[in-house]
């Protein structure tokens, strides 16, 4: 019989986080991975993986985490990861801050949008998660963090 394989959360919202993320996936397999985002249609991209949907929120609306959180406390004990890797955005700082607190090593991507400076979101992922690396190795230098290369 062979070792289980380590459980992974993988997390991104919408659009270019959501398509970074995917380009990450080849870096999976050796996991049993699980994905979240936002959209139901994604589902279909990670067929024959586990897939969860959760709600957006924005920093500029803190409640919005409320629903956000409560939905990364039950995955979080449902799928019991041992890593968390995020191309982002905020609301995945839920999941960072929880998973960390579960025992998870976490991992956030910055976007490689974000080319002059480190996001709102990494600089608190900084504070946060075991390691943020950057896309941008000017950024990468500029923010105390690692550049490990582009995904995109």
């Amino acid at each position: 019989m062979s070792p289980r394989k380590p459980r992974l959360l993988a997390l991104a919202s919408g659009g270019g986080h959501w398509v970074q993320l995917q380009r990450l996936r080849p870096a999976f397999e050796s996991f049993d991975t699980a994905y979240v985002s936002m959209f139901d249609s994604y589902a279909e991209q990670v067929a024959g993986s586990r897939y969860y949907v959760i709600p957006d929120a924005s920093r500029f609306d803190l409640k919005s985490f409320l629903p956000v959180a409560f939905k990364a406390v039950a995955i979080l004990l449902k799928e019991r990861p041992r890593a968390i890797v995020t191309t982002g955005s905020a609301p995945m700082l839920a999941f960072i801050l929880l998973g960390r607190l579960m025992g998870a090593r976490t991992l956030w991507v910055d976007s490689i949008a974000n080319s002059e400076r480190m996001s709102t979101s990494g600089r608190l992922a900084r504070k946060l998660a075991h390691r943020v690396v950057s896309q941008w190795p000017e950024v990468a230098a500029r923010e105390g963090v690692e550049c490990w290369g582009a995904v995109v």
